[in-house]
């Protein structure tokens, strides 16, 4: 660590293999909290290179439980989080109807950090067990189109930055690892940030992976597609701003798509869209999160496309009976 401070001192950035190799040191306690706390410090002051966030990544996995679903091609939907605007579940209730489209999802996920409910709240809410089993994962990916892993049960590394992330009270890059850390590794993925500068970032971390990927953000700072504001999407060849109008979708206020101020509130507008008896507003903004997502899973289908499989998993009830049959298998 002396060795990699010192480079860091002199502001040189980590290659990717000694990124991976300090998260291989932290994870296995070979260094002391101050170290680490001067090494995420620094590399936050001057800026993480898309380099340095692989290599992290690439030590988290393999100090990780690692998840075999055979091969099986799924789409995690995910937001990087901390964009304060407390929504209800909209990724968690988009991956539901995808399930319920046909379309294979691996969700990884967490307790809620910054809003009422994260994506283990809901699902926790429901009555399901959370499992790192291979095997029981596989099984619940072919009954329901759909299988969670609750980061914690998984990320193994992490349990000597716990502290000095608290002590730190700053964003560090583990910050921006959550979205690239999912266990199965899926082939596709759609993600949300909160500002154009994390939508760069991550689109060149996508490229490298060589994942297909969908990146979205709203222009007023949600780290979805909220409808409250103009919208853009980017993907592999693909770069632009939509409307809501653009789809045929009205422009709705923060407040409709709000999580209320309890788990209780958050889990009930959840199971209103995907029994069909949200707002329009509430059912809305997941269709066009869902559709985005299908879209990366499937690129020879357009995005109107995407929005009608979406609203008529929704509208038939097949979202619904992923959800059950989901809860059914991990209960």
């Amino acid at each position: 660590m002396k060795e990699i401070l010192s480079k860091l001192y002199t502001q040189y950035t980590l290659t990717q293999e000694e990124a991976k190799n300090v998260m291989l040191g932290i994870a296995e306690g070979r260094y002391c909290n101050e170290q680490i706390a001067a090494c995420l410090a620094i590399m936050q002051t001057r800026g993480i290179t898309v380099d340095e966030l692989l290599g992290v990544r690439q030590g988290m996995l393999e100090t990780g439980v690692p998840v075999d679903l055979g091969g099986v091609r799924v789409v995690d939907i995910v937001g990087t989080g901390g964009d304060g605007k407390n929504t209800f579940n909209i990724s968690t209730c988009a991956c539901f109807v995808l399930a319920g489209a046909g379309f294979k999802v691996a969700k990884h996920g967490n307790y809620a950090a910054t809003s009422v409910s994260g994506a283990s709240n809901v699902l926790e809410g429901h009555g399901v067990k959370f499992t790192n089993d291979s095997a029981d994962l596989r099984r619940s990916l072919d009954g329901s189109n759909f299988c969670y892993m609750h980061a914690p049960l998984f990320a193994k590394g992490m349990k000597n930055v716990v502290p000095v992330r608290k002590a730190l009270q700053v964003p560090t890059l583990f910050n921006l690892l959550g979205p690239m850390i999912n266990p199965c590794r899926p082939q596709c993925q759609c993600l949300g940030t909160a500002n154009l500068e994390q939508m760069r970032l991550y689109a060149n971390v996508f490229q490298k992976m060589k994942m297909d990927y969908a990146i979205v953000t709203s222009e007023d700072g949600y780290d979805e597609i909220s409808l409250t504001s103009d919208f853009k999407i980017t993907a592999a060849g693909l770069e632009k701003v939509y409307s809501p109008a653009d789809f045929g979708l009205k422009t709705i206020k923060p407040e409709e798509i709000y999580g209320g101020s309890t788990k209780e509130e958050a889990k009930k507008i959840f199971d209103d869209v995907l029994t069909n008896n949200a707002t329009e507003s509430q059912k809305n903004v997941v269709l066009i999160n869902a559709a985005a997502a299908m879209r990366v899973y499937d690129s020879s289908l357009s995005m109107e496309e995407c929005l009608a499989l979406a609203k008529e998993s929704v509208e038939s009830g097949k979202a619904k009976k992923a959800l059950e049959n989901y809860i059914r298998l991990n209960s």
